[in-house]
């Protein structure tokens, strides 16, 4: 990438670093445990901040994630997920009690193994920003015994520190911090050439990025790439090599995966009518919607807005990229 280009990327950045944290849960858990999470709607997103021990992420539609101490997941999309003890067996009681604003959680009768700190944080900026929509489903930052990650590692533990103390406005200042590391945390990933984020590679390039912005501001169009290469100001064959050349797969198959995508993180981050959602990513009724879920995803729409343990892997689309209706 140019320098020029990284210049309109960082640019074009700016907005989606306005961020607003809120810590909300202190937890101490030991023995069987389960934490579960419902969407939290346009704009917000949700984190997890593993200070001890070791735990399990579940999401609808998607694997199981370890996390460790030192590890830190930012759902950028507010998705409804479970957190878990490593280990099964009958869920034991939870006390609650609240410190300066933040809820402290912890099991009775369990020895602690796993500290975490979790909360949620608003873009300050409409989610139609083509950078917040290309964010992933999670942004995990492993900082545990890696020494380039030394300032995240040193932040993590000074709002650890910062919560523990209970002094007066001590959420306030945890908040600053984190957001600190949570705007370290997405410029980094945007700015890495090797994020895998093939939506954030089509943004590098300024022909690629022309067109993918239009799609998102204006996803329920019936788009051809036709129109596709009219807004790159290219002709089709140019705007199929580089569309090739950046995110591996044609503007047309880019274009059903996006909607596929964004319908999936609106079911997990929402709880809009499913009809809406299906007309809003250019889907001709909920029916087609739900099938092309069903194909993707191997369950229907409504359980992926469900955050309890069942996750299959996403299956591989081998449909036609115009199957809408």
């Amino acid at each position: 990438m140019s320098e020029a280009d990284a210049a309109e990327l960082l640019k074009a950045m700016v907005p989606l670093f306005r961020i607003r944290p809120i810590f909300e849960d202190s937890c101490k858990f030991g023995g069987s445990w389960e934490s579960l999470h419902a969407p939290n709607g346009k704009g917000w997103a949700q984190f997890h901040m593993v200070t001890r021990g070791a735990c399990v992420v579940e999401r609808p539609g998607l694997g199981p994630q370890r996390l460790e101490a030192g590890d830190i997941l930012l759902l950028p999309h507010g998705d409804s997920h479970a957190v878990r003890s490593r280990t099964g067996g009958a869920v034991g009681r939870v006390t609650t009690e609240v410190r300066n604003g933040v809820r402290q959680r912890a099991t009775v009768e369990a020895e602690v193994d796993t500290e975490l700190l979790c909360g949620r944080f608003l873009f300050e900026t409409s989610d139609e920003n083509p950078l917040i929509a290309a964010l992933p489903d999670e942004i995990i930052l492993r900082t545990a015994e890696e020494p380039l990650l030394e300032r995240f590692r040193r932040l993590l533990i000074d709002i650890r520190e910062e919560l523990a103390a209970g002094r007066v406005g001590s959420e306030v200042v945890a908040a600053d911090l984190a957001r600190a590391l949570f705007v370290m945390m997405l410029r980094d990933h945007l700015s890495d050439d090797a994020s895998g984020n093939g939506t954030v590679s089509l943004l590098r390039d300024r022909m690629t990025a022309r067109v993918v912005s239009a799609i998102l501001n204006d996803l329920a169009r019936d788009w051809t790439l036709d129109d596709m290469a009219a807004v790159a100001i290219a002709s089709r064959a140019t705007l199929v090599r580089a569309f090739q050349k950046r995110a591996g797969v044609a503007p047309m198959t880019f274009l059903s995966d996006l909607r596929l995508t964004v319908a999936r993180k609106r079911l997990a981050g929402t709880s809009d009518p499913i009809a809406k959602i299906a007309g809003e990513v250019g889907y001709a009724s909920e029916g087609a919607l739900s099938k092309a879920i069903m194909r993707r995803y191997g369950m229907r729409p409504g359980a992926l807005r469900e955050p309890g343990p069942r996750a299959p892997v996403v299956r591989p689309d081998t449909s036609s990229p115009d199957s809408r209706s």
